[in-house]
């Protein structure tokens, strides 16, 4: 029905158009001409998203619902480029880097802001990394839950921590900031490009302490207005921003909508300009749709089925080989993903530094499964638990039909599936204390480099936190840990592809698709470019 009207308006309004072009053209074509160029869209942007933002302090969360909408306030050290992980100025506009890698230098913008007024300098940025890295700290709000996971697993811990990487934090003068570190880390100028690492005005941590998370105060080229819990959050444009000329909107308005499906109708009826987590199975009809634009993220996740190797019969390798050998990827990439989604070998998305092409990963193979479920004796079939997310990401697009392809696929071999269905945040919190059998997750890669997957997902610091498969090899442990500490990218590269390597022999994971995630927009939405990390700028974005 809500179809049905929206068509009928549309006839009415080009018949209506009709008549006026036909009145005008009687009249004066000449000022119609005139009167159609000094009409101005509304620079107000409404980008609609499947769920809501967790906290508004971006370091001491790390769901990209919430950088989504930080990335608009807040501005870190260094930027990523529009389309791609290479380094750029950002609050300091160069940077020096010891030959050894072990000091960073870096020179900041002088004239610049924060959205209450006061001054950005290097003691801002340095209240900021000491609030991250001393939970001790005045800021750090740690009694009232604050956690900053992301910062302990890019810096190697926090302050006092054997493995923590920064040694001290140099204010040299107002616009002068030294990092010192205690030893080289391969990628310390792509974390400091991380959204997470963005920072906040100091007098707001001091006035809003830890309800900073609803009081946003950055640099950045929006300014936060108000946050309707599971339903809006509002920004506007900041005045004084410190690149002329942008923002070009006056106002970003960020809305949920929980299903992909009503958030297409919204966009085709005009009620939001952009949206994400289109379905692939949509993305055909949005293409062949004059009125609006398809956009791709480029293939920077993975999406997985993780198998808990704490837990029998999943701590015999045998029997997560076998689990391997019977899980049809290419089905299910062909099934679910319109073509937007290739079958994935490893825990790393093809084109990082390292990513080991070599490797064939475990063939479809029925027999071979059945094989080596014998030989770890469980001819006889064995029962498992598997747990699917509850909702769609966007390595993911529609979780609960993959959990059944795969639970008929381990059928054919003579593994019972159950499956098993928690709320998300349950979800979360219940596989990183390892309650779980077999589970579904996934990860998108942030800041480019390998050991964000790598180093997250499967070093056995991690297991128990991001590490949900409960992995520990100490020879990939190793590897990861040279692999962090080098600066030679090619030594790095060569440290990778061997830890994928050990990876794949030892199975602690189904590794099942690299997606390209799809959104789609009004066709007078423009300068919208969807960056790797899941979450860009709009401070370029106009409407024509």
């Amino acid at each position: 029905m809500k179809k049905f009207s929206f068509l009928l308006v549309l006839m009415l309004a080009l018949v209506l158009a009709a008549c006026n072009n036909e009145a005008s053209d009687d009249e004066d074509p000449s000022n119609d001409s005139d009167n159609n160029n000094n009409e101005e869209r509304e620079q107000v942007l409404v980008f609609a998203r499947g769920g809501d933002s967790e906290s508004l302090d971006f370091a001491s969360t790390t769901d990209g619902e919430s950088s989504r909408v930080t990335k608009q306030i807040y501005e870190s050290l260094l930027e990523f480029d529009k389309e791609s992980f290479d380094i750029t100025p950002g609050l300091a506009h160069d940077w020096d880097v010891e030959d050894d890698g072990k000091k960073y230098t870096f020179y900041l913008e002088e004239g610049v802001t924060f959205h209450d007024g006061t001054e950005f300098n290097a003691e801002a940025v340095k209240t900021n990394f000491e609030r991250w890295s001393d939970p001790g700290h005045k800021y750090a709000f740690t009694d009232e839950g604050y956690s900053y996971v992301i910062y302990s697993i890019m810096f190697g811990g926090f302050k006092g921590d054997e493995g923590h990487v920064i040694e001290e934090i140099n204010v040299l003068d107002d616009y002068t900031i030294e990092f010192v570190l205690n030893r080289p880390l391969g990628y310390f100028l792509q974390n400091m490009a991380m959204s997470y690492f963005a920072i906040t005005s100091p007098a707001a941590l001091e006035q809003y302490g830890p309800e900073i998370n609803e009081n946003p105060v950055g640099t950045g080229p929006f300014k936060f207005v108000s946050w309707t819990k599971d339903d809006t959050i509002v920004l506007e444009k900041f005045e004084d921003y410190r690149k002329d000329g942008l923002p070009k909107l006056d106002r970003v308005i960020f809305e949920v909508i929980p299903d992909n499906a009503a958030r297409l109708i919204s966009l085709r009826s005009g009620e939001i300009d952009i949206m994400d987590g289109l379905n692939p199975d949509d993305a055909a009809g949005v293409e062949s749709d004059d009125t609006l634009v398809l956009h791709t993220r480029a293939a920077n996740n993975f999406g997985y089925l993780g198998l808990n190797t704490s837990k029998a019969p999943l701590d015999n390798k045998l029997v997560r080989q076998a689990i391997n050998h019977a899980v049809n990827r290419e089905a299910i990439a062909e099934a679910l993903y319109a073509g937007y989604a290739i079958p994935a070998v490893n825990p790393l998305p093809p084109g990082y530094l390292g990513f080991n092409d070599e490797l064939e990963g475990y063939d479809y193979n029925l027999d071979k499964a059945k094989e080596l479920l014998a030989e770890a004796g469980y001819e006889d079939g064995v029962e498992i638990d598997l747990w699917t997310m509850p909702v769609a990401r966007p390595y993911m697009p529609d979780p609960e039909t993959v959990a059944e392809i795969i639970q008929n696929d381990l059928a054919q071999v003579g593994i019972t599936a159950n499956i098993v269905r928690e709320e998300w945040g349950p979800y979360l919190e219940k596989t990183a204390n390892g309650e779980q059998e077999m589970f579904m997750l996934g990860w998108s890669g942030t800041n480019g480099d390998p050991d964000y997957f790598l180093g997250s997902l499967l070093h056995g610091d991690a297991a128990g936190g991001s590490n949900r498969t409960f992995y520990q090899n100490s020879t990939v442990d190793e590897l990861l840990d040279q692999a962090k500490v080098s600066i030679d990218q090619e030594e790095r590269a060569e440290l990778y592809k061997e830890a994928q390597r050990l990876i794949l022999e030892d199975s602690p994971m189904v590794t099942l698709v690299h997606s390209t995630p799809v959104l789609a927009a009004q066709d007078y939405v423009k300068n919208y470019v969807p960056h790797p990390s899941t979450s860009e700028s709009l401070a370029e974005v106009e409407l024509e």
